[in-house]
């Protein structure tokens, strides 16, 4: 690329795909205006949007799930529970990386955590006539925003960036003690800032969603991606830092997309706290006959969104998580690589006068993940993601997931050779040109 795309191309294609303002572009949208451009301009753009994994597929579970259809498994309806040996697994996962004890029971399959999270939002939305709004931490993966939106669900939400530690108490009990919140939702680690709450942040959350009877809906996805720290060894500290030791209000939501490159055969699981799991609501049972939470989650919203998750692949994440408790699978080894790019990635940014916008853990400095946040003096987000568009290259904006700070999100899976990192300084480079013509 030796030349800013002209700002009239980049026009024309956000009119014909009807984008009135590119930082408002969904993560969707945002490759399908790099593709457009890239066939217009012959040339290829970085691609720092959406999160594919950038690493292949765990091999255990392509074997397990080629072995499973070769047993003719395909002509079978999947138990929408999930088979006994990804309930009994996910459970031993849990406990060798998070010391967590949850029956395997209370573990269910689902078409990775975007099911999850789009059918809990809509479940804790019913339990209590009283509690009708899901609230959000964040900033936050945009689509679980969308799937209140989609669902006519009310929501709140909240940028933890000027709320952590004691903070955060003040500003969820604000919340919390209105009676109208049902579920409050997070990742852990953050997407998309990295950051990840301390375990005594974890406590103020769970103690308040006992003290309030909120349901929390925790998102895993990165699980033992915080590199700070050697989580590596099942069964020995540390552990992955999780909200189900502060309370019995929980959902923990993993999925196999990242932790095992597993993204493209789309499985995660909801691993329910017993208490909750068993519990029962008069709401549910008087809108669907099934009052108990699990059963209702399993029987009524599983089961007319998908009828189960595919049956191969439950096999194939059996095997992952199983071969990862057992030691036989090091998963976040493989995940390091994702760290390496994003600490080689932020120092060019950091060299074209870039800032790392959530750069802190309270007293620590953010990790290196699969995400970070970049921003460029007080430059807004649309004149961002616009310019940096210009020089071939793609994010999303951090409006878009709920930030009030100005700046973009990136995603290093797509960062894999060292041309990559070459053509990434040098479009950098051309930012930089565009914002000294301005001055000029």
């Amino acid at each position: 690329m030796e030349r800013p795309i002209a700002k009239n191309v980049i026009d024309g294609v956000l009119a014909k795909m009807d984008i009135s303002d590119i930082s408002r572009a969904t993560i969707r949208q945002c490759v399908a205006v790099a593709n457009k451009l890239e066939e217009l301009e012959n040339m290829h753009f970085i691609h720092l949007e959406i999160g594919v994994p950038g690493i292949l597929a765990c091999p255990a579970g392509i074997e397990a799930q080629k072995k499973a259809l070769d047993s003719n498994i395909a002509h079978e309806y999947p138990p929408i529970g999930g088979i006994p040996v990804l309930k009994q697994n996910a459970s031993r996962f849990l406990k060798a990386f998070a010391d967590v004890d949850i029956d395997p029971e209370c573990i269910v399959p689902t078409v990775g955590s975007m099911q999850a999270s789009m059918n809990l939002i809509l479940e804790c939305s019913q339990l209590d006539p009283k509690k009708d709004t899901i609230l959000y931490i964040n900033p936050g993966f945009a689509p679980n925003m969308l799937q209140a939106k989609v669902q006519g669900i009310k929501t709140e939400a909240f940028d933890i960036y000027d709320y952590r530690a004691e903070k955060l108490r003040g500003k969820l009990e604000e919340y919390m003690s209105k009676g109208n919140i049902a579920a409050v939702l997070y990742s852990n680690p953050n997407n998309p800032a990295w950051i990840c709450l301390s375990e005594d942040e974890l406590k103020t959350i769970g103690e308040l969603a006992t003290k309030y009877d909120v349901v929390v809906l925790e998102d895993l996805a990165y699980f033992c991606m915080d590199f700070r720290q050697d989580l590596s060894k099942p069964g020995v500290p540390p552990f992955q830092p999780t909200v189900s030791k502060y309370t019995d209000n929980y959902v923990i939501m993993m999925s196999s997309s990242k932790i095992f490159s597993y993204a493209g055969e789309r499985i995660g699981v909801a691993c329910f706290s017993p208490k909750l799991f068993y519990r029962e609501y008069p709401a549910l049972r008087k809108r669907y006959g099934i009052g108990r939470m699990g059963d209702n989650f399993i029987l009524t919203y599983l089961y007319v969104a998908s009828s189960g998750v595919s049956h191969s692949v439950q096999y194939a994440y059996a095997a992952l998580l199983g071969g990862a408790a057992e030691g036989k699978i090091d998963f976040i080894s493989e995940m390091a690589k994702y760290g390496q790019r994003a600490h080689r990635s932020k120092e060019i940014f950091e060299r074209h006068g870039f800032h790392i916008v959530y750069d802190k853990d309270l007293e620590r400095k953010v990790g290196d993940g699969f995400f970070y946040t970049m921003g460029y003096g007080n430059m807004s987000c649309s004149e961002l993601m616009f310019d940096l568009v210009r020089c071939g290259i793609t994010a999303i904006t951090l409006n878009t997931t709920g930030s009030s700070q100005n700046g973009i999100r990136a995603c290093v899976s797509r960062l894999s050779s060292d041309e990559d990192f070459i053509q990434l300084d040098k479009r950098l480079g051309m930012f930089e040109d565009i914002q000294k013509e301005k001055t000029a």
